[in-house]
């Protein structure tokens, strides 16, 4: 996915039922900002202060524009069909692959992208997916009719749908979603018949979501989910409701995260990815027949976190990827003989590890490295284990070999932390090179070196290097790291931006008076922060749907949300912990700012609503600064449409262009 779009998601038919939001009030004005009016060709995108660019200069970004990726949905239960993501207009839609590099036969051809996909059991001609309306992520549920064409609402149009399992035989469906309260999300269950007619299985305060069925059906795994590093796993019966606790009791071990979990084939163990016995999340083997007993480390010596997990039919095999300092690592377990081996494969990004339901010679993956977009590739396990590749994305006619490699680095910062970095440097430079920061979004998320087409524009055209550091919080180096910025600790976790700079201005290639910072959502709240707080130190800052004062993003963020971000951010309504909140906020330090401020927002974004932009960029006009706006009418949290992704694209690239030019000798800050 490109950067701006952040996390980080025409009908199907001419008969196809629209899926549709409902946000929880009625909707704002477009926007505060008076003199904002629509981009001229595009009504969907309306901006203020937001120059055009030359044409050589749109003739140029529009080739990195039009890369794109392919990501794995799901298998025919045969193995003989992949089922992918990847997009060929303006959005992601489902899409067929038959053979290694075969033509993608395309099956959704709707406005908004699909999200969530997967064949029914044993009728590929049946395929059930998620999508939402305007970027709003009230998602809803679909069937598609492969024969028709058509699609048909299976949910109920309101309220909000995150994921969902179909069961081995195809007959009933379990999803998630918020129709009880608006505020907790149950576990529905629903004869896959009648599907509309779904009853609730798990119902309780917080967030519950449904993870793997057994074979038989008559067990359905579901995640409570207080925080990302924060979970518990159940095991439910589908005929009774009754639920069993399968991970610890919190109050024994601690807390800890659910990061994967699925049935074995034979439905008398559970394949659990979890942090709950060390400071790394491991594979774990529970026997159900005996929960309460320490449970089989399946990955143990291995000091990096799982990220993904799969079981071949056969009972045979487990496949599982390692997070090894940002890098994927792929191993192969043998179950009988409970033995793991490392796996050849390209040096870069692994997801959506999948076996397909009724056989176990072929595992599927999605792979993206740092010079090729994510794509599906497929590992036979029998005979010469060679990696294959079923698609080929396109990157604009580029030449990737020469987008740069990110260099791993490291730096103190206070508390004893470390943070560790990735940067892009230009291929041709002479003397120092400005240096634009991207901080990543979540806070739990981890920046890794994938494919991004924006860090090559940035590196290629701009001529500037890229630095995308993982600050304390960030996930990927342990649960104590992911939790040293929670709650009024998010303060302290302020240094390491102070420290980061430092670094900068310490290598002898890169410009410390030209520093450029860029994020989106979390990473949005990050450069404000640098902007507030460390004023004199960068001349220019991007924020894409980012806090701008943490009080009133937990006031208006969705209601589904807003007990998990208090987890993470500190409970507002404790007085101490508001304190520190005000004090962090930088809204509330706007007269501090110095930069160039870029600021980019969706307006039906539930997570960090429209008006933490408008309240920022506000602010800093009436303190005579001046500030770049746009907002995407269609939008949610981050630009998903390729039209709207575009002019975010092409603007953020001239505003760099712009600010970040050597300053006259003459001159000084």
């Amino acid at each position: 996915m490109n950067l701006i779009s952040i996390i980080v998601f025409a009908q199907v038919a001419a008969t196809a039922p629209a899926p549709s939001a409902a946000p929880a009030k009625p909707p704002a004005p477009s926007t505060t900002i008076a003199d904002a009016k629509p981009w001229a060709g595009n009504p969907n995108v309306i901006t203020s202060r937001v120059p055009d660019a030359a044409p050589e200069v749109r003739a140029r970004v529009r080739q990195y524009l039009n890369a794109r990726a392919a990501s794995l949905r799901d298998i025919s239960a045969d193995g003989k069909q992949l089922l992918i993501a990847t997009r060929f207009a303006d959005t992601n839609q489902l899409h067929v692959v038959d053979h290694p590099l075969g033509a993608r036969a395309q099956l959704t051809f709707a406005d908004e992208p699909i999200g969530l996909a997967q064949f029914a059991p044993g009728d590929p001609n049946t395929v059930y997916y998620l999508s939402d309306v305007g970027g709003g992520e009230f998602f809803q549920l679909f069937k598609l009719d492969r024969k028709s064409g058509r699609s048909t609402l299976l949910t109920d149009g309101k309220s909000r749908h995150d994921t969902f399992e179909v069961s081995a035989d195809g007959k009933r469906i379990a999803y998630s979603g918020t129709g009880r309260n608006g505020k907790d999300t149950d576990v529905y269950l629903a004869d896959a018949a009648t599907p509309t007619q779904g009853k609730i299985l798990v119902q309780a305060e917080g967030s519950w979501q449904p993870s793997d069925f057994a074979r038989d059906g008559s067990k359905l795994l579901v995640v409570h989910e207080r925080a990302i590093d924060d979970a518990d796993l159940w095991v439910v019966d589908t005929a009774t409701g009754d639920k069993k606790l399968l991970s610890p009791d919190v109050k024994l071990k601690g807390k800890a995260g659910i990061r994967s979990a699925a049935f074995s084939s034979d439905g008398k163990s559970v394949w659990i990815v979890t942090d709950r016995y060390s400071d790394f999340a491991e594979l774990y083997r529970v026997d159900l027949a005996k929960p309460d007993a320490e449970p089989a480390a399946i990955s143990r010596g291995i000091p990096w976190d799982i990220e993904h997990v799969a079981a071949s039919a056969d009972g045979k095999t487990v496949a599982f990827s390692v997070n090894e300092n940002g890098l994927s690592k792929l191993y192969l377990y043998d179950v009988a003989k409970k033995r793991r081996e490392a796996v050849a494969t390209p040096a870069g990004l692994i997801g959506d590890l999948k076996f397909p339901l009724r056989t176990s010679d072929t595992l599927s993956l999605t792979l993206s490295t740092s010079r090729s977009p994510s794509d599906v590739w497929q590992l036979p396990l029998k005979g010469k284990r060679q990696m294959v590749q079923w698609t080929r994305s396109e990157v604009g006619g580029l030449d990737t070999a020469r987008f740069p490699e990110a260099q791993l680095v490291t730096y103190p910062s206070t508390d004893n932390v470390t943070v560790s970095a990735f940067l892009y440097r230009p291929e041709k430079h002479e003397g120092k090179v400005p240096v634009v920061v991207i901080w990543h979004g979540g806070p739990e998320g981890q920046s890794r070196p994938n494919f991004s087409s924006t860090v090559a524009l940035l590196t290629a055209e701009l001529g500037v290097a890229v630095l995308m550091p993982n600050v304390r919080g960030s996930d990927g180096y342990g649960k104590k790291f992911l939790q040293l910025d929670d709650g009024i600790k998010r303060e302290a976790s302020l240094a390491d931006i102070g420290a980061t700079l430092d670094w900068i201005g310490k290598q002898p290639d890169l410009d410390a008076s030209r520093i450029g910072i860029y994020g989106g959502s979390y990473g949005g709240y990050m450069t404000l922060a640098t902007a507030a707080f460390f004023p004199a130190r960068i001349r220019a800052a991007c924020d894409v749907v980012g806090i701008s004062s943490l009080p009133t993003f937990l006031e208006h963020t969705q209601a589904y949300r807003r007990d998990l971000r208090r987890v993470e951010y500190g409970d507002e309504r404790i007085p101490e912990v508001l304190a520190v909140q005000k004090r962090i906020s930088p809204l509330n330090s706007v007269d501090k700012i110095q930069a160039a401020m870029f600021v980019q927002q969706g307006k039906n974004d539930p997570r960090v609503p429209q008006s933490e932009a408008e309240q920022i960029v506000s602010a800093l006009r009436k303190r005579g600064k001046d500030a770049w706006y746009m907002l995407g009418l269609n939008e949610g949290h981050g630009f998903q449409k390729k039209e709207n992704r575009d002019l975010a694209t092409l603007a953020t690239f001239l505003f760099f262009q712009q600010t970040l030019a050597p300053a006259p000798k003459s001159a000084s800050r």
